[in-house]
């Protein structure tokens, strides 16, 4: 009898010491996710390639290996502004701080990485357990008008070892159901000089514009490290990335395509939701529009940038604020 696919469940934890099993637990770890899937051993083989005085192929030896998962999370708060979502500790193990403020929880970038950097992940696909130890990652974010806002993992860890086990019974009560990205949930993107303000969590100034949504790639450089002594996953860069696409008058293109022409950065900004503890902020003080193209939306004219989001002083190119 075959084995399911929607049988699977995924707990993650922030580990205390690096590599060591968290060992986390359905009751407070699970994750409520869809687009699970699990690479589980991408192996560097060795070849033989021997010579035995005859044609043939040599077997391989498994060499260097690690295990791989990818899943989509949706975009909601926790319910409660000052309370961390589940969600909050995967933003940790892909290069960003967590910070409690006044009123919201604020993510940012950080470039050491030191205790609570890495998760443990148990991937249990219907009475088999995949551990990734270690495991650090990178995700992409989708807010396009009129679907379901959307955080996209990619994690890849040390391989903690596989075993026939019950699934854990997943707790998922911690998570909010999303708000679809339309007119009425969401606000529109602002463009220009914009002020965040830790104790409120609000975003503010800018000019504000009709757009499609936005779509963002943190764009980690996620790395396994095979030592011996000692073997690591590392996020040796980032180099985020996005695209736009906004409803402009004539007055409005031309003023944006001299920005492209003169390398000129803004702020953007986008806040999503309508009620208290399912809030999310988006903030990027200092980003390049490159490579415009014209989009036909049923027959209408659409002004499409690709974005470079850029750090201003450091650590400081996106914010996730979650309130």
């Amino acid at each position: 009898m075959g084995r399911i696919l929607r049988n699977t469940v995924i707990l993650a934890k922030l580990e205390a010491t690096y590599g060591t099993d968290a060992a986390p637990v359905g009751a407070s770890d699970a994750m409520l996710v869809s687009n699970a899937e699990i690479n589980p051993l991408n192996a560097q083989n060795v070849n033989r390639d021997l010579i035995r005085g005859y044609l043939g192929g040599s077997d391989q030896l498994v060499g260097t290996a690690y295990l791989e998962v990818s899943f989509e999370v949706e975009l909601a708060g926790s319910g409660t502004a000052t309370t961390p979502t589940q969600w909050g500790r995967l933003l940790q193990a892909c290069g960003f701080a967590q910070t409690i403020q006044t009123a919201s929880v604020d993510y940012t970038p950080v470039s050491t990485f030191g205790a609570s950097s890495a998760l443990t992940i148990y991937y249990y696909l219907d009475g088999q357990l995949h551990k990734l130890l270690g495991a650090r990652g990178t995700f992409s974010l989708g807010m396009g008008v009129g679907e379901r806002p959307l955080l996209r993992f990619r994690f890849i860890g040390k391989n903690g070892g596989l075993t026939a086990a019950t699934n854990a019974v997943p707790t998922l009560t911690a998570f909010r159901t999303p708000l679809v990205v339309t007119d009425a949930n969401t606000g529109d993107i602002t463009l220009g000089a914009l002020t965040y303000t830790t104790a409120t969590g609000v975003l503010s100034g800018g000019t504000a514009f009709t757009s499609r949504g936005l779509n963002l790639d943190l764009a980690n450089n996620v790395v396994f490290q095979p030592l011996l002594g000692g073997e690591t996953v590392e996020i040796t860069n980032r180099e985020p990335t996005g695209a736009i696409s906004l409803d402009l008058t004539a007055a409005q293109a031309v003023t944006a395509m001299t920005d492209v022409l003169a390398n000129t950065t803004t702020g953007l900004g986008i806040t999503h939701g309508t009620t208290a503890g399912n809030i999310i902020v988006l903030h990027m003080p200092n980003v390049q529009r490159v490579e415009p193209t014209v989009e036909n939306l049923n027959g209408n004219a659409f002004h499409r940038y690709n974005l470079r989001i850029l750090p201003s002083s450091g650590n400081d190119e996106l914010r996730i604020v979650t309130r």
